[in-house]
């Protein structure tokens, strides 16, 4: 054990989405000492800092906690590649940079649970008081906050005129905001980006909080347990370059680590299922079945389309493609570097009785069919013209879990997403690509299609559909709720303080604490958490 023993009001766990806007707003007064560990490194890397790098990052072990999940029944026993942000700014230092909120409904169906004060009204503030946007105010958008919400319509390809058409053409209204007074229609995503560079929370956030004296950032620090004195939390014990060294807290210890090292601290510390924590060996502080339940993904499907008119393919795949691109971003900050692949986008509804849109369009003037397994090549498309329709399922019925193998923190958690496990997650996937091919043949498609090449014209019966989207349908990268919030401790980890259940001074605050996952990108919603969190912390204070 190391010697080093501090003491801090706060210490907080993990520097990502929800953890950076943490450290910024409880160390904003001056009046509370405040600690920060990060397992990762530093984000001030060039493919971190560069939109497009998020292709290269992807695959990056220095930045990137590569995990794996269980192989899944759901989608024909394939294992799933989830890449989780290891760095400063978490998962918004690799993500696509999408900037979605959410629907209205998300946010009162958490609050109807037995969570009050999480409402879409209780919420929205929030929201509004985390960034900033290019687009000024409508009533719903932030004006002043920290992040940099970006627009990006002058630089995205022509091809996504084509996408919006289409779904015009399909009954679908142009929506200029996605996160204002309505979800439902078709439009161009922002983006998470300023002046032409990747806006992570660390950059928002964090970065600027640091020339506070009273907020001390340690990385490379991996948290091995949190401490307890009966049943309160009182400091953690982390491993940094080989050596163990404790730190207490004053007040509070915060787990910010996200959905699957929020729940495997957890379990390592011993608060989760006894039966889990009597196999590892691991004293119980509090019997805690629901740790490591209830996990929640988006998973997506693509339909990709040879065409005759020119895509990012056109611009991206021969070597003077990319010295144009490179030097228009190194002169101006502009062009396809600066932008994520996602760029056009929508929700709709595929059944005309429900409540709110069950699918996410995605629109991207790319594809890379040719890419050699394992990579993920963004500025190395097919040769040829292509764009491909993609979409995702808003609200998945399908759950999971997460559980320690061992008792060992550095051995990653067994990850089983049970993806596709209810009928009606597979039957709206099967209405999401009827819809895409729906979209296909609309006049603003048809004219530029030469063919479908994936999954194409092979695949016809309902039969034929469901065995390729269970072949393959791939993670979106928004697994929650696994620290799930709600009144019962049975069921539920947190409260609606996000205190753990049973437990003095241990909060976690990130996006395991979602009851549900938001309808779209998770991102906007973990540092809203992060923002409405420090609130509470602040009020007990």
């Amino acid at each position: 054990m190391g010697k080093e023993k501090q003491s801090f009001d706060y210490i907080i766990v993990g520097a990502g989405s929800a953890g950076c806007v943490l450290a910024s707003r409880l160390s904003e007064s001056g009046k509370y000492s405040v600690l920060l560990l990060e397992a990762g490194g530093s984000d001030k890397r060039f493919w971190v800092q560069v939109p497009i790098g998020y292709g290269k990052t992807y695959y990056q072990k220095a930045v990137n906690w590569m995990y794996l999940t269980e192989a899944d029944e759901g989608t024909a026993n394939r294992q799933s590649y989830w890449p989780r942000g290891k760095v400063l700014g978490g998962s918004s230092s690799i993500n696509a940079m999408v900037y979605i909120r959410g629907h209205k409904k998300d946010y009162d169906d958490w609050a109807a649970l037995g969570n009050p004060g999480w409402s879409y009204q209780d919420v929205l503030p929030y929201f509004k008081k985390s960034e900033v946007n290019q687009l000024g105010d409508d009533g719903y958008r932030g004006t002043d906050g920290p992040m940099h919400v970006s627009d990006v319509s002058e630089d995205l390809h022509p091809l996504c005129q084509n996408f919006i058409r289409a779904g015009q053409e399909l009954g679908l209204a142009y929506n200029e905001n996605f996160n204002g007074a309505e979800q439902e229609g078709i439009g161009l995503y922002q983006t998470t980006t300023r002046n032409g560079f990747r806006e992570s929370a660390a950059k928002a956030f964090l970065h600027p909080a640091l020339k506070r004296k009273n907020l001390k950032l340690t990385t490379h620090a991996h948290v091995s347990k949190v401490l307890f004195d009966g049943k309160k939390a009182i400091g953690v014990q982390y491993v940094r370059k080989g050596k163990t060294s404790t730190v207490t807290a004053k007040k509070e210890v915060i787990l910010s680590g996200g959905s699957i090292n929020s729940p495997q601290l957890l379990q390592l510390s011993g608060v989760g299922s006894k039966a889990l924590l009597d196999e590892h060996n691991i004293p119980v502080v509090i019997n805690s079945p629901a740790v490591g339940q209830n996990l929640q993904d988006h998973i997506g499907m693509d339909y990709l389309y040879s065409c005759t008119v020119p895509s990012l393919n056109d611009e991206l795949h021969s070597w003077w493609g990319k010295l144009v691109a490179g030097l228009k971003y190194v002169l101006f900050r502009r062009g396809p570097l600066s932008l994520s692949i996602n760029q056009g986008g929508g929700f709709i509804k595929t059944r005309p009785d429900l409540e709110q849109p069950n699918i996410q369009l995605y629109f991207s003037p790319v594809s890379y069919t040719r890419a050699p397994a394992g990579t993920r090549p963004m500025l190395n498309p097919d040769p040829f013209s292509a764009f491909q329709l993609g979409l995702t399922n808003c609200r998945p019925t399908s759950r999971g879990e997460i559980k320690i193998k061992s008792n060992d923190p550095f051995e990653p958690p067994m990850i089983k997403p049970n993806y596709l496990s209810t009928d009606e997650d597979v039957a709206e996937m099967l209405e999401g690509v009827k819809y895409l091919r729906k979209m296909a043949k609309t006049k603003a498609f048809k004219d530029i299609i030469i063919e479908e090449f994936r999954p194409g014209k092979e695949c016809q019966t309902d039969e034929e559909l469901i065995a390729d989207i269970r072949g393959y349908a791939w993670t979106c990268f928004h697994p929650s709720g696994t620290c799930r919030m709600g009144p019962d401790p049975e069921k539920f980890v947190v409260d609606h303080k996000l205190r753990v259940h049973g437990i003095d001074a241990l909060r976690v605050i990130d996006a395991s604490i979602f009851p549900n996952v938001p309808s779209g990108n998770t991102n906007a919603a973990a540092i809203m958490v992060g923002e409405k969190g420090a609130d509470l912390v602040l009020s007990d204070a």
